[in-house]
């Protein structure tokens, strides 16, 4: 079972105020800060071993993230180990829907964030990593719950990204990557990335060719977005 949110508020780990938890205590959301920049670092390379280098995410990366917004940086921690397991990364900015096909790195500011609007309506999701190692326990719905929350106490509109359809690569023989989409959007074909999302609340509103450079996907990005339910103008 997940409790997100602000079920960790008033409680701390290693000095550190929890955003969020699992419900046995076991994981913990906490904001990512400088420290922490080589761990997350590791986790992006265990988990996007496919991905072009200049488009993974390093220290140096990370630490340009807090820089520019440091409530978007989110990690997991290990309670029994105090190991940083998994993180996600985010920025806020206005979206045009009718223009969404960016590549990530002009999205991003190559990566460092310094795209970030501090005045944006919409948050965009970046980065979500879990380690390999500790996939499967529900971490990844544990830093989507911490995000909402932060939309919801900022008031944003909601939450987009350029989800990776990492299975697409192995199926990519069989059919394109519209229909290969439209599959794990009905459930036919699950992606062990998109199909997470679909599950979190996210719609699909369309491709993005290019987006960057990783052959588990071909290189395409998929536009999700979750609206905020209680976003007020």
């Amino acid at each position: 079972m997940i409790t997100p949110g602000l079920a960790g508020a008033g409680r701390s780990f290693l000095g550190r105020a929890v955003l969020a938890e699992r419900e046995d205590g076991r994981y913990v959301v906490v904001q990512a800060r400088a420290d922490d920049a080589p761990a997350l670092e590791g986790v992006q390379r265990a988990c996007f071993p496919d991905l072009s280098e200049d488009e993974i995410a390093t220290a140096r990366h990370f630490l340009s993230h807090q820089a520019h917004f440091p409530e978007g940086q989110l990690a997991v921690l290990d309670t029994a180990t105090g190991a940083l397991v998994a993180s996600s990364s985010d920025l806020r900015m206005n979206v045009d829907f009718a223009h969404y096909a960016h590549p990530y790195l002009k999205e991003t500011g190559d990566n460092l964030f310094t795209t970030h609007d501090p005045r944006g309506e919409w948050l965009y999701g970046a980065d979500i990593g879990v380690h390999p190692d500790v996939r499967g326990q529900g971490l990844a719905t544990l830093l989507y719950g911490a995000r909402h929350d932060l939309i919801r106490r900022l008031n944003l509109r909601g939450h987009v990204a350029g989800a990776m359809p990492k299975g697409y690569g192995a199926a990519a023989h069989e059919l394109p990557i519209e229909g290969y989409v439209m599959a794990v959007v009905r459930g036919e074909r699950r992606d062990p990335v998109l199909s997470v999302q679909l599950r979190t609340g996210y719609g699909v509103w369309g491709i993005i060719p290019d987006y960057l450079e990783d052959e588990s996907c071909r290189n395409y990005g998929v536009f999700i977005v979750w609206r905020n339910p209680a976003w007020t103008a």
